[in-house]
């Protein structure tokens, strides 16, 4: 027989609705990637690297096919497989991810980032992470006003 908890039937849901990560802010595809490595800047911080590309105005139109030219900002993740298994890796994209949606409201619209998070995301205080965050989403604003 299985173990129910109790209150089964009242137990409410971790994952609420309203509180993903929506694919209309992510950078899924290989070219997407590629083109902000490429032709974006680089910000180094403790906790990740950064890779930063300002998406053009006059490439944000509606009837798009690059993910990138759709409007709005984007942000990617990757884990290199030297910093661990999948299920450190895993964590270090989960705990970046959520420091990102939380902050998702700093960073100015027309931005594609791809973040490379470093080993001390492990072991840091989950504040001192969405703290740098909102230290690069002040610096691209601050480019932004630049522009």
């Amino acid at each position: 027989m299985l173990f129910a908890p109790p209150n089964w039937d009242n137990s409410i849901s971790v994952a609420r609705p309203g509180f993903g990560f929506p694919k209309t802010v992510r950078i899924l595809r290989r070219s997407d990637f590629r083109k902000v490595y490429d032709e974006g800047f680089r910000h180094s911080c403790r906790f990740f690297a950064a890779f930063c590309f300002q998406i053009p105005e006059q490439s944000v139109s509606p009837p798009s096919r690059n993910a990138l030219e759709s409007g709005g900002p984007r942000i990617g993740f990757t884990v290199s497989r030297a910093m661990g298994k999948s299920v450190t890796r895993n964590r270090m994209r989960r705990r970046m991810r959520e420091a990102v949606r939380l902050n998702l409201a700093l960073l100015p619209a027309p931005w594609a980032i791809v973040l490379n998070p470093r080993r001390p995301v492990l072991d840091a205080n989950f504040e001192e992470i969405q703290t740098e965050v909102r230290r690069l989403f002040a610096v691209l604003a601050k480019r932004c006003a630049n522009s």
